[in-house]
């Protein structure tokens, strides 16, 4: 779907959320603690948003929200982030899109 893959690569960090999701609130929280400011698009809120959620979910996203994409590409949802950042391979991929160098590194 069009839409999707031009929001998803409109800025460096994006993510696909649901206002009532829970996970997405934390993955978003979790970027800003590693000073990144995610661009994040509420597909519960888009009159598109079964049909993005559906496509989501045909690139493989698991959920499918949160869909986290960094530099236009797929990382996909929590469980990816997650490990991502347990094995220290999510901050190098934020790096180009942080804030400042003194971010925390927790």
């Amino acid at each position: 779907m069009e839409k999707v893959t031009r929001l998803a690569s409109e800025k460096g960090v994006v993510i696909f959320s649901k206002s009532t999701c829970c996970l997405c609130y934390t993955v978003s929280i979790l970027f800003r603690d590693l000073g990144v400011q995610p661009e994040v698009h509420e597909i519960d809120q888009d009159p598109e948003g079964l049909e993005m959620e559906r496509y989501l979910a045909r690139l493989g996203c698991t959920g499918p929200v949160p869909a986290v994409f960094i530099g236009g590409n797929l990382v996909g949802s929590t469980n990816e982030v997650m490990s991502l950042h347990l094995g220290g391979a999510l901050l190098p991929l934020l790096a180009p899109y942080q804030d400042h160098a003194d971010h925390a590194l927790s």
